[in-house]
């Protein structure tokens, strides 16, 4: 598997899984959709990421844990970490596995498919009623809103769509 001297773009991403989102810790990178290329040339390995929203205060953070992740790969060499905006990052990248552990943490992930106007519903992250009400629109981050559950009277946040079509 690892020759002395190099290494894997298989072995990068299986370290990638463990750098999670400085915010959501039941999410990493990898879910959330944002690594778009891992590449290798012998020991030495480039990460490109897709931020998350522009302007996101988390991305030095993320780079960093990016950078020491990988870091601890046996005979890595030199390590660079790159944000890219083009293509840029839509909620579509995130996999079923972020969904859940977008849940998990009591956020309800964005829908996968909006209505014919454009408009999007969100389901209680807590347990799963359509009977939710936008309390905010801003919420903690720029990438998430305030919700109140009016079945199970949770507040909670949902993670806003973003898509290329919007």
């Amino acid at each position: 598997m690892t020759t002395f001297g190099k290494v894997s773009t298989e072995q990068v991403y299986e370290v990638l899984i463990q750098v999670k989102d400085p915010e959501i810790d039941s999410v990493s990178i990898i879910d959330l959709g944002m690594v778009e290329k891992v590449t290798t040339e012998g020991n030495n390995v480039k990460v490109v990421l897709l931020p998350t929203f522009l302007g996101c205060p988390a991305l030095e953070i993320i780079k960093k844990n990016t950078m020491n992740a990988v870091n601890e790969l046996p005979g890595v060499g030199e390590v660079l970490v790159e944000f890219v905006f083009h293509p840029p990052w839509t909620s579509d990248r995130i996999t079923e596995k972020g969904h859940v552990g977008l849940r998990a943490f009591g956020i309800a992930p964005p829908p996968r498919h909006f209505e014919e106007d454009g408009s999007w519903h969100v389901d209680c992250a807590y347990c799963g009623s359509t009977y939710v009400t936008m309390d905010n629109i801003f919420g903690p981050t720029a990438c998430r809103s305030i919700l109140y559950c009016k079945s199970c009277k949770n507040v909670f946040e949902a993670m806003k769509p973003v898509s290329t079509l919007m």
